[in-house]
């Protein structure tokens, strides 16, 4: 059985669809699944990187395309009404369903789709209280401050950023890291054994910069 950690943050239209397929993606494999929230803009800031929503015309690509995915794979995604967002509170009100950093599958699609369906605003006060509502059954003991919530978010986006991730949707099996929605196939691919992956996976990455560094 081959072990995947799934590193998403809410924020990302990319992340829940990756979540919405994956399942699809892997059936018939031999396989568990880890999901474990991290702080996409401290991955970003780390590198750099603006980020979609940094770059005007690719902010706007970005919402289309999420969108357009969404409708070409029959998964619900609508805008929220702001984004991006601090995504925050939704990430520590996950993390207070967990004593590990690891969240398990009705949480993150409880909190996935109270961003990604309706269209509604993710941070509105009345909808937060009620998404807490709804995690409740599945909340820890013994965070009452949210303290541990933090900890837990913070050691997860660290440990995440020592592994090679820099960005969400990405998934992790056998020291592998595969970035983005559309690397799905890739990392089925991996999982079945293929012998690109002995081959080519160290060499595809070896190139030489041809720029000053």
């Amino acid at each position: 059985m081959k072990h995947i950690t799934f590193y998403l943050d809410f924020v990302s239209p990319y992340a829940w669809l990756a979540f919405e397929r994956l399942p699809e993606v892997l059936e018939g494999l031999s396989h568990s699944v880890e999901y474990r929230p991290v702080l996409l803009g401290a991955l970003l800031q780390q590198h750099g990187n603006p980020g979609p929503a940094g770059i005007v015309p690719k902010r706007a690509w970005t919402y289309r395309h999420a969108v357009w995915l969404g409708h070409s794979i029959g998964v619900p995604l609508a805008m929220p009404a702001r984004h991006p967002f601090n995504p925050l509170p939704l990430l520590r009100q996950a993390l207070a369903c967990s004593e590990d950093g690891r969240i398990n599958r009705f949480v993150t699609g409880t909190v996935f789709r109270h961003v990604w369906q309706g269209g509604h605003e993710a941070l509105d006060a009345q909808r937060l209280t009620e998404l807490a509502a709804a995690l409740e059954p599945q909340r820890k003991p013994g965070d009452d401050d949210g303290a541990r919530a933090k900890a837990l978010l913070r050691s997860n986006t660290e440990a995440a950023a020592a592994r090679g991730v820099f960005g969400v949707p990405a998934f992790e099996v056998d020291g592998k890291v595969f970035w983005g929605y559309d690397s799905l196939p890739m990392l089925r691919a991996c999982l079945e054994g293929d012998c690109w992956f002995e081959r080519d996976w160290d060499a595809a990455a070896s190139v030489a910069q041809g720029l000053p560094g």
